[in-house]
This record gives structure tokens, sequence and C-alpha cells, in this order.
């Protein structure tokens, strides 16, 4: 009978092979994809939503520190979704703590050079801090300068917006500084201008109290003109306070400049006359606006006494209108001679004079920051250019529709 085989030895068995996980058994299918999608999502949603709650409890901390968390949130996410599908492929313990230790070394270089990158942001947001802190001095000079390489585009962002903040804070500071050394100004000329009527007045009262006037007429007539000219200038305060106020009453009109300056050519005809000083209004153009023609009057015959009182007899006063683009240019000339360069952007300054005031005598240097409150209350605008022999004062309004 034949002899039986050799049996096998020892090193002829077989070892037990490993177990293979479902997955890898066999090609992943759809609803396989689905589950192993389903468990990173799992895992990594609550990471985010464990880093959601830290960054609400830190909210009011440094940025540094809110990038600390979201760098690790991020990180954790990534960690939670992957080892979240290790485990649940039934991966050998062996290879399950490869994973575990490939994922881990990952995230630490991850999180660690996630911090090295967000230093340059937290150093760019502490420079715009340390610039800001110049926009809270009042009396600073210096103009805010943010930061010459900003590490986003969201810093640099802000860093213009505040640097075109502090220039509109800057620009702020001079007109206040302007306009209260205006007020001071205008409060000197107020009170020289009524101490010396008053104390005329309260002269002429006694001295007909007392009977030592040998014509009481003159004194009435004195005392008269100079009450009239007293209430003249409490009227123009009064005009000056409802214009910047912004409570300036309009009913404006359709009119036509022609008519307009017709009409304040001849509420100074006699102030003109008596100084020997000739109106010319030849070149005004019959266009059409729409103003209120009482306070406009004001303006020309503002802007007309003005001229007069600074031209020399035998001088010129030109007015003249003309219709340029959608907007009507009334100009008045006069033959002053000029004014200085450097007085020029101040000349429709409350209260200002300057040297060889623009404003008649007794006045308090009200009348041409009247004319331009009026103007600007019309939409429009006011300016003064020299000209050869003396200076053209400009009133640009909006043109009537046709």
């Amino acid at each position: 009978m034949p002899s039986p085989g050799p049996s096998p030895g020892p090193s002829a068995e077989l070892s037990p092979s490993p177990v293979p996980a479902p997955w890898t058994r066999r090609r992943p299918t759809v609803s396989d994809l689905a589950q192993i999608a389903l468990y990173a999502a799992a895992g990594a949603a609550a990471a985010g939503l464990l880093g959601a709650m830290a960054l609400r409890l830190l909210r009011h901390r440094s940025v540094a520190l809110s990038l600390v968390v979201v760098a690790a949130v991020t990180v954790a996410a990534f960690l939670a979704g992957t080892l979240s599908v290790a485990w649940a492929m039934f991966l050998s313990s062996h290879d399950l703590r490869v994973v575990v230790l490939v994922c881990v070394m990952a995230g630490i270089v991850s999180f660690a050079v996630t911090l090295v990158l967000g230093r340059q942001v937290v150093a760019g947001s502490k420079a715009l801090t340390a610039a800001t802190r110049a926009l809270g001095d009042g009396e600073g000079s210096t103009p805010f300068a943010p930061p010459e390489a900003a590490p986003t585009a969201e810093l640099a962002e802000l860093g213009r917006e505040l640097a075109a903040t502090s220039a509109k804070l800057a620009a702020s500071r001079d007109r206040e500084r302007a306009l209260e050394a205006s007020r001071r100004e205008l409060v000197a000329w107020i009170s020289h201008d009524l101490r010396t009527p008053l104390a005329g007045l309260r002269a002429m009262a006694e001295a007909l109290e007392d009977g030592m006037v040998p014509d009481p007429p003159r004194y009435h007539a004195q005392i008269r003109a100079e009450v009239e000219r007293l209430s003249a200038m409490v009227g123009d305060l009064f005009e000056l306070s409802r214009i910047q106020a912004g409570a300036l009453p309009l009913s404006p009109s359709r009119m036509s400049v022609y008519d307009l300056v017709g009409d304040a050519i001849s509420g100074v005809g006699a102030l003109a006359s008596e100084r020997g000083v000739r109106l010319v209004g030849a070149g005004v153009e019959p266009v059409p606006v729409e103003v209120d023609g009482r306070e406009m009057t004001r303006v020309l015959a503002n802007l007309l006494v003005n001229a007069i009182h600074r031209t020399p007899a035998d001088g010129t006063v030109a007015v003249a209108a003309r219709r340029w683009e959608e907007s009507v240019v009334l100009s008045v000339t006069d033959g002053c001679g000029g004014i200085p360069p450097e007085d020029l952007p101040r000349v429709f300054d409350t209260g200002w004079r300057g040297t060889g005031a623009r404003t008649p005598p007794a006045g308090a240097g009200l009348g041409l920051a009247i004319v331009r409150g009026i103007v600007e209350a019309h939409r429009g605008r006011a300016s003064v250019t020299n000209v050869p022999g003396g200076c053209r004062f400009d009133v640009v309004l909006p043109a009537a529709p046709n």
C-alpha cells in the first residue's frame, strides 16, 4: 500500500491571516463612501462646535488668542474627522496606531506653522493699534501714518480709512480753531463798535437833560442816526445767528437776474453818488433763477456797499451776470486795489475785517459772512479773486429750469 506522504512540518503550517476590515475586502461602494463622509463630517463638526463655543467665550480677548483658537480648531477638526473614519474602519491595532501617530504629528506641525504665520497678522494688528492712538490726541499735528506693510487686505483697508479719518479730523480741528478765532475777533469788534456809539448817545442824552445844547434838533437827528446804526448791527447779528443755526427761512420764486440786479443797484445808487463812484450794470444777462428775492437782494446790496466803500472817488463798480453751464454767475468788481493773497481765504469769515476793512467803517465784519450764508442756503457758493486794479466777488447759483 502506498506509503503516506510526508506529514507537513511545522514550517508548512499556514499562519492565520488577519481579518480584513469590512471596507478593505472589496471595492467601497457609494454607500460606504457616504458612511465615511458622514463619520468625517461628524468628527469635524463636533470639533468645530467646541471651537465656536470657545471663540464666543473669548470674544473680548486679543486677536492673538483668537488666532490660536482658530488654528487649534482647524487642526482638531481635521484630526477628529480623520480619526473617526479610522476608528470606524475597524483597522488593526497596529494600523490604527500608525494612523493616529501620523495624524498627531501632522497636526502638531500644522498648528506650529499656523502660529508662526499668524504672528505676522498679530504684529500688523498691534502696529495699527499703536498708530491709531495718535487719533486720540486732539492737539496732535502729526497725521496718522498706517503701517507700511499690512499683513492682510482688511488691515490695509482699515489703515487707509483711519488715515482718511485722521485727515478729516485735522481739517475739522483747523476749522474749529479758525471759527474760535473769528468769534473772538467778532466779540472784540462788536464790543468796540457798540461802546463808541453808546458813549456818544449817553453824552448827548445828558447834554439834552441838562439843557446845555444850543441846537437840540441836531442832537435828536444824531441820536436817531446812531440808533438806526445800532439797530442795523443787531439785525445783522440776528440774521447771522439764523444762518449759522440753519434756520434761515427762504421763499424762493422764479425771477430774472436782470430785475434782481436792477433792484440792488437802485438801493445803493444814492451812496454811490455821494462817494463819487460809478455803477455799471451793462453786462447783465436776463437769466432766470429761483431764489428768495429779498435775501438775494441783500446779498447784492452787501457786495455793492462794500465795493463802493472801498473804491476811490471817480472809480467804477461793475455788476455782471451770465449763465455758465447749469449755473448763474453774479459778479461785482470794484477798484479797491486788491486784497493781500494771504487774506483771501478769510474774507468771508465771521467778524473778519483785515487790513483796510472790507465792511463799512461802522460795520462789525458781518456783511460778507451773511453773503456766504445766504448763498449757501440757496445751494450756491461765494468766492473772491483779485483782478487788475481791484477784486471780483462771484456768486454762483443754480439756474432755474427752463
